[in-house]
């Protein structure tokens, strides 16, 4: 299985919006990395490692698809080691790291729980897990076609509380309709997602997105604070209703 076709790479042409989603992702990330042993699981391309490694003493990047390995490679020569893995069989002794992080990428695993249990195992005792996932729950909610199961906040918290973490969890990024359009714009996007319409590649939606949402953007091979603007992530009380956001944040700190 070969993930580039639906990971944000380098060049790919993106909105604003998700320029910014990204940088947040990272940036909500990077402030539990200060000074800590990183790795960072489903790396992609590795457009956050520089940025997650500007706060931690050191950052390892991983991922399963050896073709978005190579350009991360490629940009950072040895900055950082990058490695092929798998995120349900990490490759490193016990008690390894301080912090581990997987961005939008929980949804891709065939056993969601086993990579739990293996983070909470190369974790120090009171490690943190970051977990970042779209909200299913999102009205404009459009599934990738290589996902396993989507996780829904209840769910996402009990995983890692489960598995002996305690969770927080953080909503971002609310929905905003605020025009005729913007209510045309989220019909037409349901109604396509409904019927299959959506192209299941990041080429194959460009077009879609220049139409409907706006001007694109390149994805940088970096992320820095020049990429966007940080988003603040609001805390979710347990129970609240989390259909109003587009994405998900979850710290589980090791018992």
């Amino acid at each position: 299985m070969s993930y580039s076709t639906v990971t944000e790479v380098p060049g790919d042409r993106i909105t604003r919006d998700a320029l910014t989603m990204a940088y947040t992702r990272y940036t909500f990330a990077a402030q539990y990395c200060d000074k800590g042993r990183v790795l960072e699981v489903g790396c992609g391309a590795g457009q956050g490692l520089g940025y997650l490694g500007s706060r931690a003493r050191s950052v390892i990047g991983g991922d399963y698809t050896h073709e978005l390995l190579t350009r991360a490679r490629a940009h950072y020569g040895c900055r950082f080691p990058i490695l092929r893995l798998d995120a349900e069989r990490l490759p490193f002794r016990d008690a390894s790291f301080d912090v581990v992080v997987l961005c939008e990428a929980i949804y891709y695993l065939a056993d969601a729980p086993r990579f739990v249990d293996e983070a909470r195992r190369i974790l120090v005792p009171r490690g943190i897990l970051v977990v970042t996932s779209v909200n299913k729950e999102w009205i404009d909610f459009n599934p990738s076609p290589f996902a396993i199961h989507y996780f829904s906040a209840p769910e996402l918290r009990a995983l890692l509380e489960d598995r002996g973490f305690r969770s927080e969890l953080f909503v971002g990024f609310p929905v905003r309709m605020e025009s005729i359009r913007d209510y045309l714009v989220s019909f037409l996007k349901r109604s396509a997602v409904r019927l299959g319409l959506i192209p299941r590649t990041m080429k194959g939606k460009e077009l879609l997105k220049r139409i409907f949402l706006g001007p694109v953007t390149s994805v940088p091979p970096e992320i820095t604070n020049a990429t966007g603007t940080f988003e603040v992530p609001t805390p979710m009380n347990s129970g609240a209703s989390v259909r109003g956001f587009k994405v998900l944040y979850a710290v589980g700190r090791a018992r």
